[in-house]
């Protein structure tokens, strides 16, 4: 599995906050409300299985889905995991236990970035936390979509400023970690687009 950026306790707070634009709402209306300010993003990156449901459901097709079988409540209904298995994705599973980010998971969104094809990434574990390596690799001009737990979905339009905002948590978190300079500019280093080390 590699590393593991552990999310402390401290930061959990921070990653309440909302990263972008909120649609409140549920299911297809919220994806209604945003289709509108979605625009021709350079990737579309969907994380959670019930908004990458609804926005499958709607006739939009993220570059990248992030899913984990499960929702804020537990498993996922049977529907919402059959609707997130379209057929034309090719799938990367990984192994991401809640509240972390592991190096594969990092690798996984790497790959799928640079891969001309639609990619599922399945994460065995929680997908929880998974908005910050995209938001971090998508290339600017992409669009990053999660849902906020009984709230709605938040579209992230990825600019030079929201990736400084993403690097900046990811300096708090990296300052929490037990790693030494090497792991961590083994980690910077990938979530900057470069997967050699």
């Amino acid at each position: 599995m590699g590393l593991e950026l552990t999310l402390p306790e401290t930061l959990r707070p921070r990653f309440r906050e909302i990263f972008g634009h909120l649609y409140r709402g549920k299911g297809a209306d919220t994806i209604e409300k945003l289709s509108v300010d979605l625009g021709s993003p350079t990737k579309l990156i969907s994380v959670g299985d019930v908004t990458t449901f609804h926005l499958l459901n709607h006739g939009i097709i993220p570059d990248i889905l992030i899913v984990d079988d499960r929702t804020k409540r537990g498993p996922a209904s049977d529907r919402v995991v059959v609707g997130t298995k379209h057929k034309g994705f090719t799938e990367i599973s990984v192994d991401n236990p809640a509240g972390v980010i592991t190096e594969d998971l990092i690798d996984a969104v790497g790959n799928a970035l640079k891969s001309d094809e639609n990619v599922r990434i399945f994460v065995r574990g929680e997908e929880d936390l998974a908005a910050v390596p995209a938001i971090l690799m998508a290339p600017e001009g992409s669009a990053v979509l999660y849902g906020q737990p009984d709230e709605g979905v938040v579209l992230v339009k990825i600019t030079s400023d929201k990736k400084e905002q993403m690097e900046d948590l990811l300096t708090a978190i990296l300052d929490e970690q037990n790693f030494c300079n090497q792991d961590i500019e083994t980690i910077r280093r990938k979530l900057n687009g470069h997967q050699n080390h």
